[in-house]
C-alpha cells in the first residue's frame, strides 16, 4: 500500500489539550520511518486548511526536527495536502547538536540532505553552542508534547506521561527546564 504522504506533504499534529499545530515533511528517509519535519504554530482548534499553510516559510518554523513517521503512517497526524511546487532546496536540512553530558563535550551533526536517518559528518563544537536543535529522533508522542509545551497547550500532568521529560529535556537542555534530567522510555 502506498503511503499517504511524501516530501512536501503538510500535516496536522494534535496537541495534548486538543487543538492542532501543523508540520511539513521536508525529507523522508529512503528506507522509511524517519523524516525531517518543519513544525509550526499557532495552536488551532481544528486542522488548518491547506490555504492557511501556503505562505509559511522555513523561517516561520517553531522547530525543525528529525521525527519518526508513525504519526503520519497511522493516520494520527492527518495529511492536509502538498506544497504545489515542491522545492526541497527551499526547506534545507539543518545541522543539529549532540551533547555528551558526562564528558561535557558536544558535536555539530550534519545529515545527508537526501536522508534524515544517515549522518554525513560530526564536528566537535563548544559545549555551550546555542541555536541548534538537539540531535534527537522524536517519536510522535514526544513531538506532540514538545509542541504542546511550546504553544502553551501542555496539560498540568503531562510531565507524568512516558517520554514527556525526555522531550522537554531535549528542547530545553539539561537543568534548564522545570524537570530534572531523566532517561524515560520512548513512545
Amino acid at each position: 500500500m502506498k503511503q499517504p504522504y511524501h516530501e512536501g506533504s503538510w500535516f496536522a499534529v494534535p496537541l495534548c489539550d486538543g487543538g492542532y499545530a501543523s508540520g511539513l515533511a521536508a525529507r523522508l528517509a529512503p528506507s522509511g520511518k524517519i523524516m525531517l519535519a518543519y513544525l509550526f504554530g499557532p495552536k488551532r482548534a481544528a486542522p488548518p486548511a491547506l490555504a492557511e499553510l501556503a505562505e509559511l516559510t522555513p523561517a516561520d518554523a517553531l522547530k525543525v526536527l528529525r521525527v519518526g513517521d508513525m504519526g503520519l503512517a497511522s493516520g494520527r497526524w492527518p495529511v492536509l495536502g502538498s506544497v504545489a511546487d515542491w522545492q526541497p532546496a527551499a526547506w534545507p536540512m539543518p545541522p543539529f547538536l549532540r551533547r555528551a553530558e558526562q564528558l561535557h563535550r558536544a558535536w555539530r551533526v550534519t545529515y545527508l540532505d537526501s536522508d534524515p536517518s544517515r549522518p554525513e559528518r560530526e564536528e566537535s563544537a563548544p559545549y555551550d553552542t546555542g541555536g541548534l536543535d538537539s540531535d534527537s529522533l522524536y517519536g510522535f508522542g514526544s513531538t506532540e508534547l514538545l509542541l504542546s509545551r511550546l504553544l502553551g497547550a501542555m496539560p498540568p500532568n503531562a510531565h507524568a506521561l512516558p517520554g514527556a521529560r525526555r522531550a522537554l529535556e531535549a528542547h530545553e537542555g539539561p537543568g534548564q527546564g522545570s524537570y530534572p534530567a531523566v532517561t524515560a522510555p520512548g513512545n
